[in-house]
């Protein structure tokens, strides 16, 4: 069935053009320029470390302490209501941590989709739409509205822990029309559904039951959001039969590639590993075997680059390993090529990929973060 988001836009334009409402960063050394950042579109890898100048704007529904009368329309509006059942209590470290990351993550989103609702509300240039503008902001003011209450509900459980809830930040999101917003909410999305296998497998090993059905109907929400994107993008519904695993520092990392640096306030009590950014230069990437090129800045990392290895993580199978080839580095700036071999491992969906110390093979996710430098690049192919 074709969705009438395939039609009905007008004038989806990168070209650089003024408005409040819109918040992006036009630096080509930073996300959404050439070198492509963590919180670009498409693919992407790495934080942060950009010159802002633009911030999302305020937080609907005086979020994240709205009133009663506010969560009763949240809830309406997302067609569901928080949880009524006692909140999980008694979590070890790991269980607080996570419930963390999903409140640093899902406010996040929070800010990502208002500023979207705006921008097509207000008829933004990039942002038009026809006749289809009431159900494309029906469908969206849903998942604002869905995010909204899978954030609060993260920090009413670390608040029912006696921990501090997490605070919002100030964000940059390096989009420039609808086109490019869906492909990165799509590629962010796909993150998210593969952190959140990592926070119930951390469940099961603390044998933590409790939050365990609730994190599994958060993935089951997130799975038909993608669905959207993924159609509005002309893809196949599914991506692949497995998706693709993440881990918490991979999510945690490339969150803060849309943070404004040193605008959260309370980021620090989130006890996760962020790495140096790694990003993907090759752009377009085509389900076919290739070369694709990455760069990572090695200031402030001691490191031999020759002794570095290319990870990529991919679907529920073993990280695949491959070389640095055709090393050039100017200016502390280290630029590469490796072989991305599609054909081989059917790299559909959602590819992580990651710089480590050298390792001829690695079992898992968990074992890549371990040994990671530079990361995450985030693979989606076109």
């Amino acid at each position: 069935m074709r969705s009438a988001f395939l039609f009905g836009t007008a004038a989806l334009t990168a070209s650089a053009f003024a408005s409040p409402i819109i918040k992006r960063d036009n630096d080509p050394s930073g996300p959404g320029g050439s070198g492509h950042g963590a919180g670009d579109h498409g693919n992407h890898g790495g934080h942060g470390g950009n010159d802002f100048q633009d911030f999302s704007p305020s937080l609907p529904d005086d979020f994240p302490n709205p009133s009663q009368d506010q969560i009763d329309d949240i809830q309406d509006r997302a067609h569901g209501t928080l949880p009524n059942s006692p909140l999980p209590t008694g979590l070890s470290d790991d269980g607080i941590t996570n419930f963390k990351l999903i409140a640093f993550n899902e406010i996040f989103e929070v800010a990502f989709f208002f500023e979207l609702v705006q921008n097509i509300t207000h008829n933004v240039e990039g942002y038009q739409f026809g006749e289809d503008k009431d159900q494309v902001l029906e469908n969206l003011n849903v998942i604002l509205a869905v995010e909204e209450l899978h954030a609060l509900g993260a920090n009413a459980i670390l608040q029912a822990n006696h921990v501090d809830a997490i605070k919002p930040c100030k964000y940059n999101f390096p989009v420039s029309d609808f086109e490019s917003a869906i492909a990165l909410a799509a590629t962010f999305t796909d993150v998210v559904l593969g952190t959140l296998q990592d926070v119930n497998d951390i469940f099961a090993q603390n044998t933590e039951n409790g939050p365990v059905r609730l994190i599994s109907s958060v993935i089951g929400n997130e799975g038909q959001q993608e669905g959207l994107f993924r159609i509005i993008q002309k893809k196949t519904t599914p991506a692949q039969p497995f998706l693709t695993t993440s881990t918490r520092d991979f999510a945690f990392t490339a969150i803060q590639g849309f943070v404004v640096p040193d605008s959260c306030p309370n980021i620090d009590t989130i006890p996760l590993n962020t790495f140096k950014p790694l990003n993907v230069l090759t752009q377009n990437i085509e389900p076919k075997d290739q070369k694709i090129e990455f760069s990572f800045n090695l200031s402030e990392v001691d490191v031999d680059v020759e002794s570095l290895s290319l990870v990529l993580i991919n679907a529920q199978n073993k990280p695949i390993v491959e070389k640095l080839e055709d090393i050039e580095v100017k200016d502390g700036i280290v630029t590469f090529q490796a072989d991305f071999p599609f054909e081989d491992f059917l790299l559909y969906g959602l590819t992580i990929a990651a710089v480590t110390h050298s390792a001829e093979s690695f079992d898992s996710a968990d074992d890549v973060a371990k040994q990671t430098v530079f990361g995450p690049g985030l693979i989606e192919v076109s």
